[in-house]
């Protein structure tokens, strides 16, 4: 008998759940109302280049507007004891969870990424970053920051595209339960489900100003940051507008916490196990199509592993299905812009021209969309770009080492400090190398894992600060 393959027969998540308006408006005050100038964008689904929306973009007078809003709002809200703020905080959570459904396709549609994804990763943690920090509303005074915890104020926030409903939770959630109001700022790819959002706020009942959603691109983010009502920053994106961030708020009564790049290293060592430690690094760089601050763009393998350890993870990338997002089979979407995209395919060339040895999975990527299939380089020196600068695509370099030593010296050579996983039998040495590495979450045979509990946060050009946990709370009350 020959054997046999069976295709995944399409299981495509019914766009029916989720009913997307023609245009959007900014929400400011509890009510939605267009831009002052009228100023509109499209946004766009990754997977097909159709166009979802128009969304309002919002400019100074608008940004004015909603910092009002939450400047008014803010008395009331931080007046009201915990416990009744945690109320609504729960509220929230649990609309949130019977709307996972609707928001998980919606996220999909605007981001490109997996549906399994968003449905059993993205939506499961929003709700439960909700329900952990409505939990901490009523023991502030506990939480180790001091007698009297108050909040500070306006919190002006601004999220990525790559994760646009869970960021907004790692910010929104802390935020209301230490009795701050929010102007938060979507990115301009993916701003549908903060709008959302802003409808399950009323759902909840949220006093109206305490959540205010504007929509644009960096330069309603700017007006955002350089407000002088804001009293709290806190961004996640990319380095570059990070430094900037930092500069306007330099000077300025303004508290900040900046989550930015990083060149993740993922350790293996020559005793670990090969499957899972295969399953980790297709996980720590594949997963989002490696559109994650913290993946693991970096494999170091130790030398006397590396042939075993590459031909099983090219066995495992061969099995990899890339296509339709809204499929519920499918493990790598679409990337999530045309400009990302072309990033991506410039940094991939460069490796290549730079004598490194590129190896992509067999796939067929659809005719229309943004697409690259999950790419792995062999021969990469610590002097290749595709070393050293942020990809942010599903792009992984392949290093050597020999001793531990030379593995924590190649993985610190980074001007990044966001993550690192350690593979070993020895807890002795996941310790060990712990202590060494200079990222702000270190994983131990595993990689990717989040929980509302755990702190998140880098050194170095992947910003200060931690958001979740306890830890989260001290960006947004004033502990002076």
């Amino acid at each position: 008998m020959t054997d046999q393959i069976f295709e995944y027969a399409p299981a495509p998540e019914s766009r029916a759940i989720v009913d997307i308006a023609p245009s959007y408006g900014l929400f400011i005050d509890g009510e939605f109302r267009e831009a002052a100038d009228g100023k509109v964008f499209k946004t766009v689904s990754p997977a097909t280049e159709e166009v979802l929306s128009e969304v309002a973009q919002a400019g100074a007078g608008d940004v004015d507007d909603a910092v009002r809003a939450a400047r008014t709002a803010f008395a009331p809200w931080s007046a009201l004891p915990g416990a009744e703020r945690a109320k609504y905080i729960f509220r929230i959570a649990r609309v949130l969870q019977e709307r996972a459904r609707e928001l998980a396709v919606l996220e999909t549609l605007d981001n490109g990424k997996p549906i399994r994804e968003t449905r059993d990763a993205d939506l499961p943690l929003v709700a439960a970053h909700f329900f952990y920090y409505a939990g901490w509303a009523d023991k502030l005074e506990h939480a180790g920051m001091g007698p009297g915890p108050r909040p500070l104020g306006v919190a002006g926030q601004i999220i990525p595209w790559n994760f646009p409903l869970l960021m907004l939770a790692w910010k929104i959630a802390p935020a209301l339960a230490t009795g701050n109001t929010v102007v938060l700022k979507p990115a301009e790819t993916t701003p549908l489900s903060a709008l959302f959002f802003a409808d399950v706020c009323r759902q909840a009942g949220l006093p109206k100003g305490v959540v205010n959603i504007v929509t644009g691109d960096g330069a309603t983010g700017a007006e955002l940051v350089a407000h002088p009502d804001i009293d709290k920053v806190a961004f996640t994106g990319s380095t570059a507008v990070g430094k900037q961030i930092a500069r306007t708020v330099a000077g300025t009564h303004k508290k900040l916490t900046l989550e930015l790049g990083g060149k993740g290293a993922n350790i293996v060592f020559d005793d670990a196990p090969v499957d899972q430690a295969v399953e980790g690094i297709v996980n720590g760089i594949y997963f989002n199509q490696g559109q994650v601050c913290c993946a693991g763009s970096r494999l170091l393998v130790q030398e006397s592993v590396q042939d075993e350890l590459l031909e099983s993870l090219k066995r495992r990338l061969r099995t990899l299905r890339v296509g339709d997002p809204m499929d519920k089979n499918t493990d790598v979407g679409a990337i999530n812009s045309a400009e990302q995209l072309a990033r991506i395919r410039e940094l991939a060339d460069s490796g290549e021209a730079e004598g490194a040895e590129r190896w992509s999975a067999p796939c067929e990527l659809p005719g229309t969309g943004y697409w690259f299939a999950p790419t792995l380089f062999t021969g990469v020196s610590q002097a290749h770009r595709i070393a050293r600068e942020e990809i942010f695509g599903p792009v992984l370099s392949v290093l050597t080492f020999r001793t531990p030593d030379e593995a924590v010296a190649k993985a610190n050579n980074t001007p990044y400090g966001l993550s690192a996983g350690i593979w070993t039998e020895k807890g002795s040495r996941i310790l060990s190398m712990a202590n060494k590495l200079r990222a702000g979450v270190v994983w131990a045979n595993t990689f990717n894992k989040f929980d509302p509990t755990s702190p998140f946060g880098g050194y170095k050009e992947s910003g200060f600060g931690r958001e979740g946990g306890r830890h989260g709370l001290e960006a947004y009350l004033d502990v002076r």
